[in-house]
């Protein structure tokens, strides 16, 4: 059972966890999302499960290719359609809609003794970004985001699942409400859920357990064991995510550790995909004019304003070599040529690909304006030449945005990172929602492409296979990459989890 399901990326790892023999751990019999792009994504995903993996239809990938339309595929495979309708579920959760939820999971549950309830409330109010930037909005702490919780708690005690994860994110361990952590409050509504709603607390109970430690986590015990490193455990992005693994008091079962294993780095993970330029957002694209623009970046006037900065030389030898060979960088804005044996040498890669795919799908670059396109352009070859990505104080002054607040960043006291190149042999930095609305963060480290991360690239870093279509317009694309649990990790998780499952009798 899968709440707050978004794209579907945690569900995705544990559809993947298979047996000794190859068969699914794991049944996805509901999955709940309320946002219509996401439920959108979740569905054809659920539809696709329908297939064994080495017999998905040609359908689909008419499907990605373009030779067909979503509905024509839903059409042609009613079936799995039909199934899929049913477990990938489009539903507001919360009072409203409790008593359908109720009866739905009821319905999927049986007799089961063995299953697992997973997800987690929506983020924003707890993140660090967040909560900066809502604090002084009026009803902050009314937020029915804060609360949702209590929501995903409520179905804990009418259900009592053996065993649940919540997933959410880092700003949990700062957040508060009321001048009390938010955090602490969470662990003892787990721990006695029908206690936290009011009810008396009749004997349900929950041990709660760290994914990354081996101290079990109490009331008292610091709740920073909860939280996952997804780079230790071989994805290629620091994202650093609260999970609680919590397992019914009646049960004794303790369940295992994630393992360690080093991630591949940022250029193994997307090198391999078809360099593509960005396009200009404003007063028309064409390649004459995007070459043109870059071409304004005057090396002389850069050298003048480093005023013999050490890396001056080699950033300006970068740039001119650069602007020479223009004519030889990618041409076109997107791609959708497809290699399935760039991706090797690591099981995260192995779990991107596809071999039966042939079009690569959401690989195509976002519109910037000129003068970032010379912000990203310089970098870049900043970021190539001394190996990490410029601070704005490192920018000649006549590339700073005219923005009130880059003084402070170019002293160190706010936002000195602006413009943050992707470096090529690390992991990259955490992809979040933000990446739907700028690329400034999300800078390619290719200077000879001149642009932010592809949907594609940014799911890649994610962990989404290859294969994996997100709907919607491409800014409801980034934010669902943004948001999604990896599914890589995920599917670590669920080889624990399931290992949990198989230890409870089936007459519990």
């Amino acid at each position: 059972m899968d709440l707050f399901a978004g794209p579907g990326g945690l569900g995705e790892g544990f559809a993947t966890a298979l047996g000794e023999r190859g068969e699914p751990r794991f049944e996805s019999v509901v999955a709940i999302e309320r946002d219509e792009f996401s439920h959108q994504t979740l569905l054809l995903r659920h539809f696709l499960r329908h297939f064994a993996t080495d017999a998905r239809p040609d359908d689909y990938y008419r499907y990605l290719r373009g030779e067909i339309d979503r509905n024509d595929l839903y059409r042609r495979h009613t079936a799995e359609f039909k199934k899929a309708s049913a477990s990938a579920l489009k539903i507001s959760l919360g009072p409203e809609n409790h008593a359908l939820v109720k009866r739905l999971i009821n319905q999927r549950i049986a007799d089961c003794r063995r299953w697992a309830l997973v997800g987690g409330p929506p983020c924003q109010a707890y993140s660090l970004v967040g909560r900066s930037r809502m604090m002084g909005q009026p009803g902050f702490e009314q937020d029915e985001r804060h609360f949702l919780y209590l929501e995903y708690l409520k179905i804990i005690i009418d259900h009592q699942p053996p065993v649940f994860v919540m997933e959410n994110v880092k700003g949990l361990l700062s957040a508060k409400i009321g001048g009390q952590p938010v955090i602490n409050r969470i662990v003892s509504d787990l721990t006695s859920p029908k206690m936290a709603v009011g009810n008396e607390a009749n004997g349900l109970g929950y041990k709660l357990y760290s994914l990354s430690e081996d101290e079990r986590p109490g009331e008292e015990a610091d709740p920073r064991l909860f939280l996952v490193r997804a780079e230790d455990y071989g994805v290629p992005q620091a994202r650093h995510r609260m999970f609680i693994v919590g397992i019914r008091n009646d049960l004794n079962v303790r369940p295992g550790r994630l393992r360690p294993h080093a991630p591949p780095t940022l250029r193994q993970t997307i090198g391999g995909l078809p360099a593509v330029r960005s396009s200009l957002s404003k007063g028309g694209d064409s390649l004459e004019r995007w070459r043109d623009e870059i071409a304004q970046l005057a090396s002389s006037d850069i050298a003048r304003q480093l005023n013999g900065s050490q890396y001056t030389r080699d950033i300006v030898k970068g740039i001119e070599l650069l602007k020479t060979q223009g004519g030889h960088g990618p041409r076109s804005s997107s791609s959708a040529r497809y290699d399935a044996d760039a991706l090797a040498g690591h099981p995260a890669l192995s779990y991107l690909r596809d071999t039966n795919l042939d079009v690569l799908t959401a690989h195509e670059a976002r519109g910037h304006m000129p003068s970032d396109l010379r912000r990203y352009f310089y970098a870049s070859v900043y970021a190539d030449v001394t190996g990490r990505s410029p601070k704005l104080c490192d920018f000649p002054k006549s590339l700073l945005p005219a923005h009130q607040n880059v003084e402070l960043g170019r002293t160190g006291k706010m936002f000195s990172d602006r413009f943050r190149v992707q470096l090529p042999d690390q992991v990259a930095t955490t992809i979040t929602s933000h990446i739907s609305k700028d690329g400034h963060y999300f800078i390619h480290y290719d200077p000879s492409q001149c642009r932010s991360l592809t949907v594609r690239e940014a799911a890649r870093l994610q962990t989404f296979p290859d294969n994996y279509s997100f709907q919607g317009p491409r800014t409801a694309q980034y934010h669902q990459v943004g948001n999604a649990v990896p599914p890589y990790l995920a599917a670590q998780i669920a080889e624990i989890i399931a290992d949990v499952l198989d230890a409870v009798p089936e007459a519990a």
